[in-house]
């Protein structure tokens, strides 16, 4: 079964052939009245029956073509039928005048006939196929060069040779020459045309997954620097913000509520990290893990995430205090950051790319997040952060030096912030958090 998104793509699909159908049938209704101005001007009275048909045959296509757009009845050969339909007629009409009465071949027609052929040219051209303009201008000239044979030797067959025989001829060859010049060149700029669209798209697609992780200027200055987002190892700072006590909230909450509560807290995180110079690596639930130093190292990565997460954890408590006053539930937050080593880069994985970091400083960040629950701790540093950061002296740190972090043999010097209802360093020590 197709899923959301490649139904989506499928009705876009869709919706643009029809669109260009539409644009394509009320051409040929314009190309219909070039084609009945340059054969009423040019006509005599031997072509006149020939221009005739041409333009009935012509005008009744123009007819269906326009009520199957409108319609929007008919299958994508359809398209493939107009233009060989239309090469014939062009190929007729060039017929007219090769097999005109006389000995000489006379060529006095050619000018309407070939603006004609022009004109439908063109008109191939703006269905943005290369096949179909090669199709169309393959047939007008293979016709056209049978005929010019076989009207040549038909004439010469009636006596010697004529000069002016063979001068037509090779007026003939050089107009299809040049038609075919210009049909190889609407055929190549429709094919430039269809990559430089789809280098375009696929550009804009990559712009368009990236920006879920990088703010618009950050985005804006790799674009420009053309800075590789190929998986590499650096210092990086990690920093994991989660609500506590969600699960349970979400089952006492309406769905409505709950959305709007996970996308407040979302677009507040997202905006203060990118504020921040940081990048935004993934949600996760009620959770979201961002990073500062991704995708390249600088000097200040640290000090920016600290100074981050102490600006989120007052923009958080103001979040919560504005949604009491207004009968909201308002849930705590907290905050975990680590700065160390990591993995990170983009990862491609078919029509999808995504940004990941994984890496010992990931893992640590998300075990110091855990920790303000059981410290009662609105964020939870490693010390690492708050030396590399200079961050003493932005709030109020309380120090432990024996925090037991899982996954790692040993003990951590943390930094963190307490809740007023903060517990007693005692119970921590009863309960192994630390020693």
């Amino acid at each position: 079964m197709l899923d959301l998104a490649s139904e989506e793509l499928l009705t876009n699909a869709e919706r643009r052939r029809w669109q260009r159908e539409r644009r394509s049938a009320w051409l040929r209704l314009v190309a219909l009245a070039i084609l009945v101005v340059n054969l009423g001007l040019a006509g005599t009275q031997d072509s006149e029956i020939v221009h005739a048909n041409v333009v009935v045959a012509y005008g009744a296509l123009t007819i269906l073509a326009l009520v199957l757009a409108e319609l929007r009845r008919g299958t994508k050969w359809l398209s493939w039928l107009y233009v060989v339909f239309d090469a014939l007629l062009v190929v007729v009409l060039f017929h007219e005048h090769l097999f005109a009465p006389g000995k000489d071949l006379d060529h006095a027609l050619t000018a309407p006939s070939l603006a004609i052929g022009f004109v439908l040219l063109t008109h191939a051209a703006m269905r943005l196929r290369p096949m179909l303009v090669f199709l169309f201008s393959g047939i007008v000239i293979l016709g056209w060069l049978a005929l010019l044979t076989v009207a040549v030797e038909a004439h010469l067959g009636k006596g010697a040779p004529h000069a002016r025989d063979w001068s037509a001829f090779l007026t003939e060859a050089a107009l299809a020459a040049a038609f075919g010049f210009a049909a190889l060149v609407c055929g190549l700029l429709t094919h430039d045309h269809n990559v430089l669209l789809k280098t375009a798209v696929l550009a804009e697609r990559r712009r368009a997954n990236l920006s879920r992780f990088f703010s618009p200027t950050v985005l804006t200055e790799l674009q420009a620097t053309g800075t590789s987002l190929a998986l590499g190892r650096r210092e990086v700072a990690v920093m994991f913000v989660d609500l506590r006590g969600f699960t349970s909230l979400s089952e006492s909450i309406p769905l409505e509520m709950l959305a709007r509560l996970l996308a407040e807290f979302r677009e507040l995180v997202t905006r203060e990290v990118f504020a921040h110079g940081g990048m935004i690596d993934k949600f996760i639930g009620d959770g979201v893990m961002a990073a500062f130093g991704q995708p390249k190292s600088t000097a200040d990565d640290a000090a920016r995430a600290l100074e981050c997460a102490v600006h989120l954890r007052s923009m958080l408590h103001d979040w919560a205090a504005m949604r009491r006053r207004r009968g909201d539930v308002d849930p705590r937050a907290g905050i975990g950051l680590h700065f160390g080593t990591a993995i990170g880069g983009v990862l491609r994985s078919g029509s999808h790319d995504e940004f990941t970091l994984v890496g010992d400083a990931v893992n640590v960040a998300q075990r110091l997040e855990r920790l303000c629950k059981p410290l009662d701790a609105s964020i939870v540093v490693s010390l690492e952060v708050v030396e590399a950061g200079r961050g003493q002296g932005l709030v109020n740190w309380q120090y432990e030096n024996g925090v037991e972090i899982e996954g790692r043999s040993k003990r951590m010097r943390i930094a963190y912030v307490s809740n007023e209802q903060g517990r007693a360093t005692g119970e921590l020590i009863q309960q192994g958090v630390c020693r």
